[in-house]
């Protein structure tokens, strides 16, 4: 199936390289090499835009065991994947199952791969080349075919987040029919390079979600609260989205974050963000809750966090990474804005965080509440004058 004498080697930018396999298309592609630690959900994972600009290793080494699933649609998402394309510029595992077998698959990774184009390598020392990595932490790299060998290429400069966001507005919602209905609460989901379950988990608790472009001006939408994405690359890059992060911040509209989210909120606030060392890629991440011994399972995706030490006043931490005390996650005392850096949403990884788009929607309840009090002490006030 795969022909031995084809040239195919993975370059890093320290001049180490690693022959493999390949099995995904004959195309020489460059990006940033970095690791994920999850044990299945590939295709899950291949698909999450966040990984835009990266070429990904896989640690778990049976890869391609269950094939790719078919293209099934519902409530106009993939049900199966997390964006209708492949993102990572190329994979790199140990071994490749060449025979694949589950009662949803229509076809093999392989496959899959050269359809959307994406190099891929099996056959590789991915515990070697994973030990590189956190010992130097992540690096360029590029994955050559056929010695057509091209130049390094660094996605950290980039708007990548401009690259996966959607072209216009899109709504969704559970009751479509009776989406202006006063009842349904309203929410505008900047897209970032947002993972199709986050949509479905907020449908789910029946929000009506309407999704606009990274760049869009939501402040002249109708809306009660805002909802900021996950995405790939430097959260510095998305000025504009900042921007309008900071207005919503002024005018106290509610707003809630995940992952580059996360980020985004804080640089908004006046915080700082820094690139971590090797990033947090994979399924089984310890997330504490600040000020409790409560420690949660997390799926994550980011190579960026907040710094914490650069909150201002009224801010402060919310969750924080068990392993390296990183940032996960900050509130604000007003209790209007929140954000986490995990996936609350999983697909794939452990549900245990899923009660936090409860605590969104409580959010909306409270917001709404307070308004109402609001409301009925103007109307006292012009009475007693």
């Amino acid at each position: 199936m795969f022909k031995s004498e084809k040239s195919a080697k993975l370059v890093l930018e320290d001049g180490s390289e690693f022959l493999g396999v390949s099995f995904g298309a004959d195309i020489s592609k460059a990006g940033e090499v970095v690791f994920n630690t999850g044990m299945t959900g590939y295709p899950e994972t291949l698909t999450d835009p966040s990984y835009r600009g990266q070429i990904l290793i896989l640690t778990y080494p049976l890869i391609g065991n269950y094939g790719i699933p078919l293209n099934k649609m519902l409530d106009k998402l993939l049900v199966d994947f997390e964006s209708s394309s492949i993102h990572v510029q190329g994979l790199i595992i140990s071994d490749y199952a060449v025979q694949y077998n589950h009662w949803n698959s229509a076809q093999s990774l392989s496959n899959w791969l050269q359809f959307h184009k994406i190099p891929a390598l099996f056959g590789v020392d991915t515990r070697a080349l994973t030990k590189k990595i956190r010992e130097k932490g992540v690096m360029l790299g590029k994955i050559v075919i056929n010695n057509d060998d091209i130049p390094f290429d660094d996605p950290n400069i980039k708007n990548l987040v401009a690259e996966v966001s959607c072209a216009e507005v899109i709504e969704y919602s559970k009751n479509s029919f009776d989406k202006n209905s006063n009842n349904q609460k309203r929410i505008v989901l900047v897209d970032c390079g947002v993972k199709n379950n986050i949509i479905r988990n907020l449908v789910a608790r029946d929000l009506h979600v309407t999704r606009v472009p990274w760049n869009y001006d939501f402040l002249k939408e109708d809306f009660d609260a805002v909802f900021l994405t996950n995405g790939p690359g430097n959260p510095k890059m998305c000025d504009i989205t900042i921007k309008n992060i900071k207005k919503a911040i002024e005018q106290e509209i509610t707003a809630f974050g995940i992952c580059l989210g996360n980020q985004l909120l804080a640089l908004a606030a006046g915080a700082n963000t820094y690139k971590l060392k090797y990033g947090h890629r994979g399924q089984n991440q310890p997330c504490n809750l600040v000020g409790s011994k409560r420690c949660f399972i997390t799926s994550q995706n980011h190579g960026f966090a907040v710094d914490e030490a650069t909150l201002p006043e009224g801010w402060k931490p919310w969750f924080v990474n068990s392993n390296d005390n990183s940032n996960e996650g900050i509130l604000h005392d007003s209790g209007l804005f929140k954000s986490v850096q995990f996936h609350p949403e999983a697909c794939p990884g452990p549900t245990d965080t899923q009660f936090l788009f409860d605590e969104f929607v409580k959010m909306l309840q409270e917001k709404r509440i307070q308004q109402k009090i609001l409301q009925k002490q103007g109307v006292n006030n012009n009475e007693c004058a």
